[in-house]
């Protein structure tokens, strides 16, 4: 697989989503919003069962990975969320399709901590707070829209969601020092005293300022000058 020479990518974790009712391929963002109060039992996450997975798209290759999470919470009232809260280490990045150690793995984590994405010197983490929790109802879809066809079109919003979703979730992500917040679709299990969540979903990494590469400014994109800006995120967190 050919190396993103300017390898644009991410995120992190994530962590945020899209809207049920306007086709789009990446979460739909909106200003940062009222964070919710945490109400009942505080439930800490297990960094060591949590996994942020992220994978990015040039037309000639992918990377992937995972952002570590190194704390967090999740508040529950019986079998429902209340609020939580969550950090991931951006300087903990991991690039799975590559070798760790080995001269193409450096030159990407490089890049990646660089201005150019993450400015990780000035914004070594990145967090995730939930503003609401809503029931996913039966009429809600995930809808697809087309985007620049290449062998490495980035995976579509619907095969991201996990099967038989239960709630949207809203949170506030920060990234890079600028907070959007964003809902997504997701699968969440509250029993015994502990939670079980899962989402998938696509992000616009621009909305954050990780423009390097943006593909609007791309004159032809026929010559592979450019880097998605979609990047999927998946999402498995565990508390107790």
């Amino acid at each position: 697989m050919k190396l993103f020479k300017q390898s644009g990518l991410f995120l992190a974790a994530a962590l945020i989503t899209f809207a049920c009712s306007k086709p789009s391929e990446t979460v739909q963002t909106s200003d940062a919003k009222e964070v919710a109060e945490a109400k009942g039992a505080v439930l800490a996450i297990n960094p060591s069962a949590t996994t942020i997975a992220w994978r990015g798209y040039k037309p000639a290759g992918q990377h992937f990975g995972e952002i570590p999470s190194t704390e967090g919470s999740i508040a529950i009232e019986g079998t429902e969320i209340t609020g939580g809260k969550f950090t991931f280490d951006i300087t903990g990045l991991k690039i799975t399709d590559l070798e760790e150690g080995s001269e193409n793995y450096g030159k990407l984590y490089g890049h990646l901590q660089s201005p150019d994405f993450f400015d990780a010197a000035n914004h070594p983490t990145a967090t995730f707070e939930i503003t609401s929790v809503e029931p996913f109802a039966a009429g809600d879809v995930i809808a697809d829209v087309e985007q620049f066809e290449t062998e490495n079109t980035p995976t579509a919003a619907s095969a991201l969601t996990p099967e038989n979703p239960t709630h949207w979730i809203s949170g506030n992500l920060t990234l890079r020092g600028n907070t959007k917040n964003i809902k997504f679709p997701a699968t969440v299990m509250v029993e015994n005293g502990a939670v079980a969540a899962k989402a998938g979903f696509n992000i616009d990494r621009t909305e954050w300022g990780l423009a390097y590469g943006d593909e609007a400014n791309a004159v032809d994109k026929a010559k592979d000058q450019f880097i998605y800006n979609t990047v999927s995120i998946q999402l498995d967190v565990k508390a107790d």
